[in-house]
């Protein structure tokens, strides 16, 4: 039987790049779980991108030869890069395409899925073969606010599905590859949308970013606009860090964890003074481990937590960071 391909979309910068992404890793290590092992590019990867990926399986790398008629701001258009996913999956016959689950990375993916005529299913936490390598996929995802774990049937071939971070752990390969960079030539119209700016965010904190990271630290309103402990905390534990809507729209931080707002699955959630509204779990309820801090012993959080510590989270937040700080201080002696 023919082994199957997994083909993955090698999200963010490569060109000049020492490191790959953690989310794209973990595709690549459930790719490996899949098949063959394919990414897809529109940037030129560095040699240290292609160690890394070498490292982790990755046998075929298809870097995206775009028109020099598009302007550099259109690159990375829901349509063109829509475009480059549907061009590698017909290049590589591949069974399965995996992306990341970020905003742009997951509305490509559900446009070349249309285009492709293939099932598509988004934010799933596990990706498998129903029986055998390249027969139906399986995948496995949180609804309806993590309240139900749902397995999906994709029957058809190819199957798109994204994935969220922190669904695995990145493993390297068993056998390390030498992965082959093949152009991908792209037949793309100019887009119908003008990019008048584009003005990346710097990440200034050196924190990782909320949608990835490992653990987030999140504040709502029982932090009474005092996000000072709950930024030492996160910086003690080289978290992220979040906040709940009310806390956003009082202007207290930026970065809203909910349905509407940005959704997390980190491996540990902390919650500071957020009592749980559903819009608010909504987005944070697929963590594996749950933390909450809260002086209310009746706050609804509690029902979701693993761990709850009832207590002024003012009180709490530093003493848990010195302690962090003192254990890894002990750590590095030792």
């Amino acid at each position: 039987m023919t082994r199957p391909t997994a083909l993955v979309l090698l999200d963010g910068p490569v060109s000049d790049a020492t490191e790959v992404r953690s989310s794209v890793l973990e595709l690549v290590t459930i790719a490996r779980s899949l098949g063959r092992v394919d990414v897809v590019t529109l940037e030129a990867p560095s040699l240290e991108v292609l160690a890394v990926l070498g490292a982790h399986g990755v046998e075929g790398v298809h870097q995206a030869q775009l028109p020099s008629s598009l302007p550099a701001d259109a690159r990375h258009l829901t349509s063109v890069v829509a475009a480059v996913l549907v061009a590698a999956v017909r290049r590589t016959d591949a069974d399965v395409l995996l992306a990341p689950s970020g905003f742009s990375a997951k509305e490509a993916a559900a446009v070349a899925a249309a285009r492709l005529g293939a099932g598509l299913v988004t934010d799933a936490a596990a990706v498998s073969w129903d029986a055998e390598p390249g027969g139906a996929l399986r995948a496995t995802k949180r609804v309806f606010a993590g309240s139900w774990d749902v397995t999906s049937t994709v029957a058809t071939d190819p199957a798109v599905v994204t994935v969220r971070a922190n669904a695995v752990v990145a493993e390297t390969a068993a056998t390390p590859t030498h992965p082959e960079v093949e152009a991908l030539p792209i037949d793309v119209e100019a887009p119908a949308v003008t990019v008048v700016a584009r003005e990346p965010k710097p990440r200034t904190t050196g924190r990782p970013t909320l949608e990835e990271a490992a653990v987030v630290v999140a504040g709502g309103r029982g932090t009474n606009g005092d996000f000072g402990p709950v930024e030492d905390l996160a910086d003690a534990l080289g978290a992220a860090v979040g906040a709940t809507r009310d806390a956003v729209f009082e202007g207290w931080f930026d970065r809203y964890v909910g349905q509407t707002g940005v959704t997390v699955a980190p491996r540990v959630y902390i919650g500071a003074g957020i009592s749980g509204a559903p819009h608010h779990r909504g987005g944070m309820q697929a963590s594996q481990v749950v933390v909450a801090v809260n002086n209310d012993p009746e706050a609804p959080i509690f029902e979701i937590s693993d761990f709850a510590v009832v207590g002024d989270l003012a009180d709490v937040l530093p003493q848990a960071a010195e302690a962090i700080r003192a254990h890894r201080a002990r750590g590095a002696q030792q």
